[in-house]
């Protein structure tokens, strides 16, 4: 038997969660079962939780896009008893089960190495948010973006991307402006090594087709018009990474900063990005991020407590990240 969180749905549509033991034979079948230690809390595992978002496909589920464990049993060449891996997206808790749960079965492609130099729990304050922060700050990157292009703009700066994307942009020379509607964070994100915030209000409304040239990069966790805004202040020849949809999926925007300015938009899909990208971003993550700061990025709960804290990341209450200890 192990504990998982798993999710069912009413007769009426509803999404039911709740802590269940759960015997071993109902994994589904893969080749490579994990023992796992450490998952997280994301935005997408707090829209599956709650009902909120159409991220479960298949029923039941077992919440949870990110996982680090140990394997336990292997039938894949790719990896033995006791390689220490960790997995994030392809699918898992949302159309196969995660890992918000003692155990995952998988396939064994999905997994990677965990980096050298990082604990199992740190890859998870990491987690996908991280690893997407840094799947961004790799494409303004190969855009050509350079510490002395000028400013770089974070929106949603105190969720998970947002967190990680500010402490790997600092360390790196870049000078940030974090966008934020918790005005009371300033000194979190400063400590983080933002240069100066902003409020969301500045961005989130709807705006006009190009407005005043200011940033040489963006990285947009946010969407809406936070993102056609930012697109509309981005600097000739900027880059823009676009990640998430925190504000909205829609993008009322024009081909104004597109065909005037020659501003690029880079969409960052971390769910089924190619393994030599996730171990560049990966190598990258242990080498370039502050760690020590990991502490004030993430917070620690246990497997249960997952289902009190989703409702609070929809609601914009949790900063940073969230390690969940699935044996807690």
């Amino acid at each position: 038997m192990f504990k998982a969180i798993l999710l069912n749905r009413s007769d009426s549509g509803a999404t039911l969660a709740e802590l269940a033991d759960l015997d071993i034979s109902r994994l589904p079948e893969a080749d490579v079962r994990v023992r796992v230690s450490h998952s997280t809390l994301n935005y997408k595992d707090g829209l599956a939780i709650t009902g909120k978002g159409p991220v479960v496909r298949k029923w039941p589920m077992v919440p949870g896009i990110d996982f680090a464990g140990v394997v336990e049993h292997s039938a894949s060449p790719l990896w033995q008893a006791g390689d220490a891996v960790i997995l994030n997206g392809w699918g898992v808790g949302e159309t196969h089960w995660g890992g918000l749960a003692q155990y995952a079965s998988v396939k064994g492609e999905w997994l990677i190495a965990r980096p050298a130099g990082l604990s199992a729990a740190q890859t998870m304050a990491i987690g996908t948010a991280g690893y997407t922060a840094m799947l961004c700050v790799l494409a303004l990157e190969k855009h050509g973006l350079r510490p002395g292009d000028g400013e770089v703009l974070v929106t949603g700066a105190n969720g998970g991307v947002g967190s990680v994307a500010i402490t790997l942009l600092a360390r790196l020379g870049y000078r940030v402006i974090a966008s934020t509607g918790r005005p009371q964070e300033a000194d979190y994100l400063k400590s983080l090594g933002a240069a100066d915030i902003i409020d969301r209000a500045e961005l989130s409304a709807p705006g006009k087709p190009l407005g005043r040239e200011r940033w040489a990069g963006v990285v947009d966790s946010v969407g809406s018009h936070t993102l056609a805004n930012a697109c509309a202040t981005t600097r000739y020849r900027g880059a823009v990474a676009a990640c998430g949809l925190a504000q909205g999926m829609d993008f009322p925007s024009s081909v104004a900063p597109f065909i005037l300015r020659g501003v690029t938009l880079y969409g960052v899909d971390s769910v089924m990005a190619p393994t030599p990208l996730r171990l560049e971003a990966w190598s990258r993550l242990a080498r370039d991020l502050d760690l020590a700061k990991l502490e004030a990025i993430s917070r620690d709960i246990g497997l249960a407590e997952a289902l009190a804290v989703a409702p609070q990341i929809l609601a914009g209450q949790v900063r940073g990240r969230v390690v969940v200890h699935v044996d807690r």
